[in-house]
């Protein structure tokens, strides 16, 4: 595939509330179609007025998109960069009729996910298509740049922020510290028909082994999550991990959101709120280290991803046990998990 045959890039992310008056909106979006109570709702919507309603997903695409766009601009790369969201404004749809009415035809898909599964890949691959079909037969072919979770950048990225961390602990505690890595929890369902878990385990393990860390210093745990209490979701969750150190031995702790590019809702909420309280009330030393965010080997990273489209050539980097990801998903891959009757107790999806 030659450069002349894409004339548009997209960024694909979740998207997030951006003012008080914003939240229940953006919920309703998130929650369409899945029976919900609205009490649960409201209680999700809590976690947003703590922060005036302000999730941080929005701007933080906007520095990255320019950071990205500013580096391509300096390799050359001309292209237009276009973006969309899922449940928020700049919603896909209205993006993708923008991009349709400025004749552009062939397009490039960043998606803000490292990992693969249902919600992170699939599901976006979907709201593609619907987009395509909202704008009508003249909407442009878009695909989707591979996942990276294995990318030498994406991993020079990530552990320069746990490094950072590290250093923000008390000296001479760096020896004792564990390095909890958290990813948004999944379904079971969701999670056995994906390769979800074994990316992110790949992640953690190549970031740990250049960390020099032994087995029993690491581990991954999740958090955020959903669904309703009897619904099997992944463990364990990283409260229950700060919960189960014993009170005669609590080590320094550094939290790894490795799962998440930028500090979402479930950042901001559940790490620096919930496990940060969690972590004063036992003693337990806590350091949170930074998402990837705009940091320039993440923005390195992108560029070398959009550079491997426009020019097949190129060698496609990746770290450790497995190859570098595939340009299309398989009709079958990371399916939907099935659908099952809410309850009084169900609780949200993702709260980014």
């Amino acid at each position: 595939m030659s450069a002349a045959e894409y004339d548009a890039i997209l960024f694909l992310s979740f998207g997030g509330p951006e003012k008080r008056e914003d939240v229940l909106p953006f919920l309703e979006n998130v929650l369409r179609g899945r029976n919900v109570p609205r009490e649960r709702m409201l209680e999700v919507a809590e976690h947003y007025y703590h922060f005036e309603g302000v999730s941080p997903i929005n701007q933080q695409n906007r520095e990255l998109i320019a950071a990205v766009t500013a580096r391509l601009r300096a390799q050359g790369c001309e292209l237009p960069v276009y973006w969309g969201n899922r449940n928020w404004h700049p919603l896909l749809n209205d993006t993708v009729e923008q991009m349709t009415r400025q004749g552009v035809r062939r397009a490039m898909a960043f998606v803000t996910s490292a990992v693969s599964s249902y919600s992170s890949c699939r599901q976006y691959l979907e709201n593609i298509a619907a987009a395509q079909a909202h704008a009508g037969p003249q909407a442009p072919a878009v695909d989707k740049i591979r996942n990276f979770f294995n990318h030498p950048e994406f991993i020079a990225a990530n552990l320069a922020q746990v490094r950072a961390a590290l250093e923000r602990l008390p000296k001479g505690s760096q020896k004792a510290v564990r390095v909890l890595f958290t990813a948004h929890s999944i379904p079971m369902s969701m999670a056995q028909a994906s390769p979800y878990v074994e990316q992110l385990q790949e992640t953690c393990r190549l970031i740990a082994a250049e960390l020099g860390l032994a087995d029993s210093q690491w581990q991954l745990a999740y958090q955020s999550r959903s669904g309703r209490p009897e619904d099997p979701w992944l463990e364990p969750d990283i409260l229950d991990v700060l919960r189960a150190f014993p009170e005669s031995e609590l080590p320094p702790v550094v939290i790894v959101p490795v799962g998440f590019l930028s500090d979402h809702m479930e950042v901001l909420f559940d790490l620096d709120v919930e496990a940060a309280d969690l972590c004063r009330e036992r003693g337990i030393v806590m350091q949170r280290a930074g998402t990837v965010g705009t940091h320039p080997r993440f923005v390195e990273m992108v560029c070398q991803l959009i550079e491997e489209r426009l020019r097949p050539e190129t060698p496609r980097a990746a770290l450790g046990q497995y190859p570098a990801g595939w340009d299309q998903c398989d009709l079958g891959c990371c399916p939907a998990p099935p659908r099952r009757p809410s309850s009084s107790t169900t609780a949200t999806g993702p709260a980014r």
